[in-house]
């Protein structure tokens, strides 16, 4: 009896069917959460990107391009290979520093693809040979250049007369009131330079309110004078026009003092004397767009060898 019982007691007690069925269920179950892969990957909506128009980039400040000289001499020898076939205008002197001054003008992109078409229209007529037009708007590289209107011929100053030439510039201008102004493009031309070297395409412009051009050439030649340079316009034959009375009245206006019929913006060269035929065909140019280009001018810009100095005019003063 106690044997019975004892063996009854140690021998191992077998599982129902029915629970080992059930242990089996739970650990595939934990396997199954823990250990294999999701049949299915959840989808995220898909988020397309903004089509966002990119803002034009703003223009550099003026300080910016005075930093920097737009034409950088490569060598101190007269090289036209260098230049497009150009000669330097004064030889290159030790100790003496090409001077120039002028009143400096950014085109907005719309005004330059204006101005470039204007080029484009003014190049060879069908009947003629060849000759190249050189565009003053962008350099080899494809920079954007600035434009001008010269308050002085290239002229030289020595080493010693550098600061000085400057500091009575400044004060001249200061003196003078010369406010700020806006002047607007009138006329499209041919005009030559003084030594009848190279020619230019230029834009002839309105006399200011204020007649702010005369002013500022005034004391330009009066600043030069006191240096012992030439003074700009002063013997003028309108700057090579070639149009007989536009000529005249130039130089009808040039000995009552009133230089407006020379002041101009270059945009492009050749070193090819334009013909009566390239003539007539900027002639038949039209003006209408170019005459709504409004240009201000807040400085007055004095380079010295490549050392670009902006003097403000009277409301830019501090």
């Amino acid at each position: 009896m106690v044997s019975l019982e004892v063996s009854t007691i140690i021998s191992p007690r077998k599982s129902s069917p029915t629970t080992s069925k059930q242990s089996n269920e739970m650990s595939l179950v934990q396997y199954s959460d823990s250990e294999s892969e999701p049949e299915t990957t959840p989808t995220h909506p898909v988020t397309k990107p903004l089509n966002r128009t990119q803002p034009s980039l703003p223009p550099l400040p003026a300080a910016f391009h005075d930093l920097y000289a737009s034409t950088t001499r490569v060598s101190v020898q007269d090289d036209p290979s260098l230049h497009g076939g150009r000669k330097r205008a004064i030889p290159h002197v030790e100790g003496n520093w090409p001077t120039h001054l002028y009143l400096e003008w950014y085109p907005t992109k719309e005004e330059l693809s204006l101005l470039a078409n204007l080029i484009t229209q003014s190049g060879n007529t069908p009947t003629e040979s060849a000759y190249d037009v050189h565009s003053l708007l962008h350099s080899d590289l494809g920079a954007q250049l600035p434009l001008h209107i010269s308050l002085s011929r290239p002229v030289v100053l020595r080493t010693e007369q550098r600061a000085s030439f400057i500091d009575q510039l400044q004060t001249s201008i200061k003196e003078s009131h010369i406010p700020p102004f806006k002047i607007q493009p009138q006329t499209l031309y041919w005009a030559s330079n003084y030594e009848k070297t190279r020619w230019f395409l230029v834009l002839g412009v309105q006399r200011p309110q204020g007649d702010h051009l005369n002013r500022l050439l005034r004391l330009s030649n009066d600043t030069l004078g006191h240096f012992g340079q030439p003074p700009l316009y002063a013997v003028s034959h309108a700057h090579g026009r070639q149009d007989q009375a536009s000529s005249n009245n130039a130089a009808d206006d040039v000995r009552s003092g009133d230089f407006s019929g020379c002041f101009h913006i270059s945009l492009a060269w050749t070193l090819s004397e334009p013909s009566s035929k390239n003539h007539d065909q900027i002639a038949g140019i039209d003006l209408r767009a170019l005459r709504d280009i409004q240009i201000g001018f807040d400085s007055l810009k004095a380079k010295i060898g490549n050392n670009v100095t902006s003097i403000p005019l009277d409301s830019c003063l501090k």
